[in-house]
């Protein structure tokens, strides 16, 4: 009788549990029997690791063999597994050592041949592998460099199961050339992303540089609009941008990414994490630097929005902008089912979802911009421009961007058709991305240094509470938004909101705190009220 056991990771969501894979031999006819609520994906490893291992020159043992997954009470699923699986099943045959591989982690595919393949998820699971205090990672070789970013862990990249016997054992290790070694397609890399979510989703731009995105200079006029752009990326507040169709909501909302700060090395971990469990990390790329932009299309469900789909729900596209931007063009062609699925992650900067197969909470603070015309055909705020919209299908379109769904976005701004002058370059070139992303990153550098010592990292991230009592504006400051509260413009989150937004302001004009200024310039961004606080593009700067 011979007993071995391995270790490998189950991810739920984006969060990972250490599973001990066991392997128990005993005399009897030869059988193979996997338990441990394995899902089909995983109850295939079976032919897949014997395979494996008889091509790679090693003796699959004759007797009765049950391999065990513990916790048996965690949902189990992938091809993650058969590395652990077949180094378990080689440790109870004393092929190898089981001394050798009892404490440590491993993650990956096995191919018929004995190639490992690399599977999603593998920076989640080696974080999980770290925290539980596992210093040892066997991992595919195209994951290494992801694998890699945890701090504390020794990771071994393998092309093959024939590279890691020899490794164990202390044998000559075989060169395994790959196919794409001869010019050839790296076939391997297949399973790291699901097809049709690369560019599809927008998030191909985290990867690339500024020179390559689009520049704020190429957006004719709207001052407003530049405006509130800079006050959302410096401060992380929402944004809705409504006008007539081609005033440039979407070409606005397309530089906004370009302005935001690089992530730091935690966020960068975050959103890693969240795109390899999602299958849209780039090879060759295994960390994200930039924030990332996700752009479904209005058609989205519900499910594809807050995350979902069968059995354990993966993420969806509040979770794949997690510390990035969130952007919904054509917002009221969204279903309102989905749309009024945002309220909760949009306050909490996170989504439960709850399924019959069990409970995952993903990740999901980001920056999330609106793009609405103002009626079904687009022209209703234009004179003369010939609307036909009867009110009430005005009404009823404006009415599908529900009121404590639009409560809980702190900039509303009104996109005016471009003018002549300024499309024709009369009116001079606007101030360029780098220009406005100097000012923002010296904004959230002041934020950051208020805000300290804290959980939040942002303006739109305090707590009303704090705002109120510790983060104080200057005496007398608060005295038109309160005036506003009386006659039912604002509501207790709204005051909070645009107190919010007033230090947003004051920081990137450079103030200690926000005063009586700063105060009406939220205001007019909130409510889209004339005060006659916004009167040119430089009132921040």
């Amino acid at each position: 009788m011979g007993f071995a056991r391995a270790c490998s990771v189950a991810l739920v969501g984006v969060e990972g549990v250490v599973v001990e894979v066991q392997a128990d031999l005993e005399a009897g006819v030869a059988a193979f029997t996997l338990v441990g609520l394995p899902d089909k994906s995983l109850v295939e490893s079976r032919d897949r690791v014997r395979a494996a291992v008889v091509n790679s020159g090693a003796e699959w043992p004759q007797k009765k063999l049950t391999v065990g997954l513990s916790p048996a009470s965690v949902p189990k699923g992938g091809s993650g597994f058969d590395l652990a699986v077949a180094c378990a099943v080689l440790g109870a045959a004393e092929r190898i050592d089981p001394g050798s591989i009892a404490d440590v982690v491993m993650i990956g595919e096995l191919g018929l041949d004995g190639r490992v393949r690399p599977v999603r998820g593998v920076l989640p699971a080696v974080l999980a592998a770290a925290e539980a205090g596992y210093r040892q990672v066997v991992v595919p070789e195209q994951t290494a460099g992801e694998a890699a970013l945890v701090p504390g862990v020794s990771v071994l990249g393998v092309r093959s199961l024939r590279q890691l016997i020899a490794v164990l054992c202390d044998e000559p290790v075989p060169d395994e050339r790959q196919a794409h070694d001869e010019g050839r397609p790296d076939t391997m890399l297949a399973g790291l992303m699901v097809p049709g979510a690369g560019i599809g989703t927008g998030l191909a731009r985290a990867g690339q540089g500024d020179g390559q995105l689009p520049d704020l200079a190429d957006v004719a006029g709207q001052e407003r609009p530049r405006m509130a752009l800079e006050v959302a990326a410096a401060g992380g507040h929402h944004l809705l941008l409504s006008g007539p169709p081609g005033a440039g909501k979407t070409m606005l909302a397309e530089r906004l990414p370009a302005i935001l700060p690089e992530l730091t090395r935690k966020e960068s971990l975050e959103v890693t994490a969240v795109h390899s469990v999602a299958g849209i990390l780039p090879p060759g790329e295994p960390l994200v630097g930039r924030p990332p932009y996700c752009a479904p299309h209005h058609s989205a469900t519900m499910q594809s929005l807050v995350g979902g789909g069968n059995g354990l729900p993966r993420p969806g596209a509040v979770s794949l902008a997690h510390r990035g931007i969130l952007f919904l063009d054509e917002a009221p062609e969204f279903s309102v089912r989905a749309l009024d699925a945002l309220r909760q992650p949009l306050e909490s900067g996170h989504v439960v979802v709850a399924r019959s197969a069990g409970v995952v909470r993903l990740p999901a603070r980001f920056l999330m911009v609106l793009a609405a015309n103002p009626c079904p055909c687009g022209r209703h705020s234009l004179s003369g421009a010939g609307c036909e919209c009867p009110p009430s299908a005005v009404r009823r379109y404006q009415a599908r961007l529900s009121g404590p769904l639009l409560d809980r976005v702190d900039l509303r701004v009104l996109v005016d058709p471009v003018r002549r002058q300024d499309l024709m370059g009369q009116g001079g070139r606007g101030e360029s991305t780098a220009a406005v992303a100097a000012r923002v990153r010296q904004a959230r550098a002041r934020a950051a240094e208020r805000l300290a010592g804290t959980a939040w990292s942002t303006n739109s991230e305090v707590p009303g509470h704090e705002l109120r009592t510790r983060l104080v504006a200057a005496p007398g400051a608060l005295m038109e938004a309160e005036r506003d509260m009386e006659r039912g413009l604002l509501t207790a989150r709204g005051l909070d909101r645009v107190l919010r937004v007033a230090w947003t302001v004051a920081d990137l004009r450079g103030a200690d705190r926000p005063d009586a200024s700063d105060i009406a310039v939220a205001l007019e961004l909130r409510t889209g009220i004339p005060r006659g606080a916004l009167t040119n593009a430089g009132t921040l700067s």
